[in-house]
């Protein structure tokens, strides 16, 4: 008895197509080790800037008595919704910020004075004309008034606080 071709085909190309499916899943493999490790390096990367901060002439690094370099210490300060001087009809600003502060003792004396710091601040921001804070210069001297204000003792004779710099995270005039 001869053997039949068409089956002899047939098992041949089942012999073939076996290794194929290993090889999809290898790749498979292979593709996402690759990504993974694309992402890990991007990640890496950004997360490694050297570039200073916007404000980096208010911010100079704490250090600690030992010596050693200690990382910024920042307070978030909840949005602001004010309205500005008018000059064309109405306008507002609604901002959210963070300041730089010196060290942990500062975080709790701001946050412990916190309606007065959002009182001074909204006066401040309230009495600016759209014009007067939408440059860049404009949101450096508004950072660099915000940090005055800030810095103003709590309680009269009493210490002044020690905030490095204001940060603007969100910025919109309206």
């Amino acid at each position: 008895m001869k053997a039949d071709p068409k089956a002899k085909g047939a098992a041949a190309a089942a012999a073939e197509a076996a290794p194929a499916p290993k090889k999809k899943m290898l790749i498979l493999i292979i593709a996402a080790l690759v990504m993974c490790a694309a992402t890990g390096g991007i990640v890496f990367f950004l997360t490694k800037s050297n570039a200073p901060p916007a404000n980096a002439q208010h911010a100079a690094p704490a250090t600690h008595p030992s010596g050693k370099v200690e990382p910024p210490v920042f307070v978030p300060i909840e949005p602001f919704t004010v309205n500005l001087q008018p000059e064309a009809g109405d306008q507002y600003l609604q901002t959210t910020l963070t300041l730089q502060v010196g060290g942990q003792t500062q975080v709790d004396v701001i946050k412990a004075n916190m309606p007065l710091v959002r009182s001074r601040l909204l006066l401040l921001l309230s009495s600016k004309k759209a014009s007067e804070i939408n440059t860049a210069e404009g949101k450096k001297k508004l950072s660099e008034e915000i940090v005055e204000q800030v810095n103003q003792p709590f309680i009269e004779k009493g210490p002044q606080q020690n905030v490095l710099g204001v940060y603007f995270t969100s910025f919109i005039i309206q």
